[in-house]
């Protein structure tokens, strides 16, 4: 195949839709790259990381062998996110716990994470940049290293000579502070700082 002098413009579906129904490879990985991450992110609300990953690799290779069936007319993003949800759904075990409590944080911020545009990170990482640097350098720091590094209240204290009662004022100034700034935002922050995916 002849090398191509153009990028591809991913967010053109026409084009797109019609380069994977020609069998173009090269659209593909950049169809792959775009979306792999915020659909990662998509599906590890509702299952594990590792499962996510399998869930969006199921899908991104489920369009590749039905390409050729693909409408130009169709929204590639929203059939992404659509089949993605749905496998998740249906890999999560109804009678667990984590199960409804994951079904009723969707339901009820289901407008905010329903909308694909919510998981592409630039926009959010910019703005949780700009909120953190709002905040005291030694807030900045607790809070990287309690959530960033995983270290727990006591090890913060010890590292930087501080009682754990400060670590956690701090932490907690800071959660109120972000919660503040990042309000629309704040089901998918909070999703991604406070759950344990592994």
């Amino acid at each position: 195949m002849a090398e191509r002098t153009q990028t591809i413009n991913i967010q053109d579906n026409r084009i797109v839709v019609g380069l994977l129904r020609a069998g173009d490879e090269q659209c593909f990985d950049a169809l792959f790259r775009r979306y792999y991450k915020p659909l990662c992110t998509y599906a590890a609300r509702l299952v594990t990381r590792a499962r996510a990953e399998e869930v969006v690799q199921d899908t991104l290779m489920w369009v590749w062998e039905n390409r050729t069936a693909l409408l130009p007319e169709m929204s590639l993003k929203s059939l992404l996110f659509t089949i993605v949800k749905n496998k998740s759904l249906n890999s999560v075990s109804t009678a667990s716990f984590r199960s409804r409590v994951i079904r009723q944080l969707a339901e009820r911020y289901e407008k905010e994470f329903d909308d694909p545009d919510f998981y592409f990170e630039n926009e959010l990482i910019q703005r949780l940049t700009e909120a953190l640097e709002k905040m005291p350098p030694e807030f900045r720091e607790t809070f990287r290293m309690h959530r960033l590094e995983g270290m727990t209240h006591k090890e913060i204290a010890a590292a930087l000579g501080v009682s754990p009662q400060t670590v956690n004022y701090r932490i907690g100034q800071t959660v109120r502070l972000l919660r503040r700034e990042l309000k629309e935002y704040w089901p998918l922050v909070a999703l991604l700082l406070w759950t344990d995916f592994s």
